[in-house]
């Protein structure tokens, strides 16, 4: 037979009620103690029936999370490292969900009632119905969003968002301000119906730009089955124009960053020839003196993962969808045009 938890109480010198705390709330136990029955645990080869506590607690002890793009992209990876920092110290585990279709989001939203295998769903980068947040609302299941469109219209409970407006006017007004008027936006398109969240911070550069007078093209830039983006077809594009752009900003570092290698193999320089400007600041943007729009993935997983253990506790949330505000970070790869 197996030790069990009333062994670890007897060695510990507490109660089995204070060992199972020390697993499923450690916040309610001292470190001291804790560390004790940790060690004691370890010695005995004790682990706590994850099944056991999610009975006596009425949770599943899981939160589903719900993303359109590929694990290794910097974004989402960056995101489930922030929520899992915070979630995994209080014993919550996340699902990943893949979501590639509108059909593919509603089927989650119809089968997890049913389930009851999620405390809690976060929803990054897209967008989802005022219906399929009703069902789970109906039965006690948050929806918080992560850079979600119109979260508080739609009905998620909460969500917490990067500025992609501001973002895309600092990014947009900076390239103005330097001269260029000649410029082209490239974003990603992928052949799903989904509704993505970017889409505004793509009409907030086109609307200001038009604004000042500035001429931009807008091109796409194909994504892969396997989520790898066609850079060099949008390289060709570019190239093959009547006119050279004087500046390129990108949805996204991921399609500056390999455009910039992909140009200047052709003969461009940048920033001399062409400036470039991306939007996250993600890896390797400093170490390539990439201009860009600085957002923090991380601490927005950790801001996320907060008002998830506060609406499943029935803790009150100060401000359940919050903005963050976006910043200018300028580096080496923007100048004024080139006078011919």
């Amino acid at each position: 037979m197996g030790t069990t938890i009333q062994d670890v109480a007897e060695s510990a010198g507490v109660s089995p009620s204070t060992v199972s705390r020390a697993f499923t709330r450690p916040d309610l136990v001292s470190h001291k103690t804790r560390e004790k029955i940790l060690q004691v645990a370890s010695e005995l080869h004790f682990s706590l029936s994850r099944s056991a506590a999610a009975l006596k607690s009425g949770k599943s002890l899981r939160v589903a999370l719900l993303m359109s793009g590929s694990m290794n992209l910097w974004f989402i990876s960056s995101l489930f490292e922030g929520l899992n920092e915070v979630l995994h110290q209080e014993g919550y585990d996340i699902s990943v969900f893949q979501i590639s279709s509108e059909n593919e989001r509603k089927e989650f939203f119809k089968n997890l009632p049913l389930r009851r295998n999620a405390d809690a769903v976060v929803v990054a980068s897209f967008g989802i119905e005022h219906d399929e947040v009703d069902q789970l609302s109906s039965i006690g299941i948050p929806v918080i969003g992560i850079n979600a469109d119109n979260a508080h219209d739609f009905g998620f409970t909460g969500a917490i968002n990067i500025d992609d407006i501001h973002g895309s006017e600092l990014a947009a007004r900076h390239l103005l301000q330097l001269g260029h008027k000649n410029i082209v936006y490239i974003s990603t398109y992928r052949e799903v119906t989904l509704h993505f969240s970017v889409q505004t911070r793509i009409n907030s550069f086109l609307r200001y730009c038009e604004e000042h007078g500035a001429k931009v093209q807008h091109l796409s830039c194909k994504v892969s089955e396997d989520g790898h983006y066609q850079i060099s077809d949008v390289a060709s594009r570019i190239l093959s124009m009547d006119t050279l752009p004087t500046a390129i900003a990108c949805q996204e570092d991921g399609l500056a960053i390999p455009l910039t290698f992909q140009l200047e193999r052709s003969g461009i320089r940048i920033p001399t020839d062409i400036s470039m400007i991306g939007f996250d600041d993600g890896f390797y943007a400093s170490d390539l003196g990439l201009t860009t729009i600085r957002q923090n993935p991380v601490d927005l997983g950790h801001k996320a993962a907060h008002m998830v253990l506060n609406f499943i506790n029935s803790e009150p949330v100060e401000n359940p969808f919050m903005i963050e505000d976006a910043e200018l970070v300028i580096r080496s790869s923007t100048s004024r045009p080139r006078i011919e």
